[in-house]
């Protein structure tokens, strides 16, 4: 683990809980040098669907550095509404808190991943991207993570020129601070899961860190456009 991302400068969004932090911490353990970003308790404070505040701190990060070899984009946020309760305007929240978030920090870090030579990108879609979750009223939440998945894909096709690699971890059920809300807020929420999933288990974060730490290793350098699906067997069946 040690020297597995040693000198390779890592920029991480959503660091400062649940996965982007889980990450961040496998990729210190591995050597790399980290830039965390989050809305507060990072090393940099940012909203990420501010497209002049992202520009202006990805600059600022090109210039200290000289380049990025990593960009994990773990932020998101979602609305969990059914259809009928859902408003346009949580809708467009989602959407942007799902693409937006991975967009515009993607294209500040272009030219700076572009000089790395060997750069990896690596994105987060979803099990919700595959398929349904009975009793999840996750709509606008599956299309985002949906929109993830096609994007990366083509972010990996512009990038092979420049040595971009892009990939995509998509989750299942993931225990953080976020989705623990939502497990006490409906009881029989983690049955439902458990039961879809092939291993009678849920998610940690550390699970998701350990395939980001291959994807951005040297180790993966003929991966690129792939999704990778940690959600215990769920998408299996």
């Amino acid at each position: 683990m040690v020297d597995r991302l040693a000198g390779k400068l890592a920029v991480v969004t959503g660091a400062a809980t649940g996965i982007g932090a889980g990450v961040a911490e496998a990729f210190r353990e591995a050597g790399a040098q980290v830039v965390g970003i989050d809305l507060a308790g990072a090393d940099h404070d940012c909203n990420l669907t501010d497209e002049a505040a992202v520009a202006a701190l990805f600059e600022q990060i090109g210039k200290a550095h000289g380049r990025i070899d990593i960009l994990v984009n773990a932020a998101a946020f979602a609305v969990f509404a059914w259809i009928e309760d859902m408003s346009y305007a949580d809708w467009k929240r989602t959407l942007a808190s799902e693409l937006d978030i991975v967009f515009l920090p993607t294209r500040a870090a272009w030219p700076h991943l572009r000089a790395s030579g060997a750069a990896s990108v690596i994105n987060f879609a979803s099990a919700n991207a595959y398929h349904a979750l009975p009793g999840s009223a996750a709509l606008a939440h599956c299309a985002g993570k949906g929109g993830v998945l096609a994007m990366t894909r083509q972010l990996a096709m512009e990038g092979a020129p420049h040595a971009i690699r892009a990939n995509t971890i998509s989750p299942g059920f993931i225990r953080t601070a976020a989705t623990d809300r939502h497990l006490a807020a409906d009881p029989t929420l983690a049955a439902k899961i458990i039961a879809k999933n092939m291993l009678p288990i849920l998610g940690e974060p550390r699970d998701i860190a350990m395939a980001a730490l291959w994807l951005a290793s040297d180790e993966a350098r003929y991966v690129t456009g792939a999704d990778i699906s940690i959600d215990g067997g769920a998408t299996a069946w």
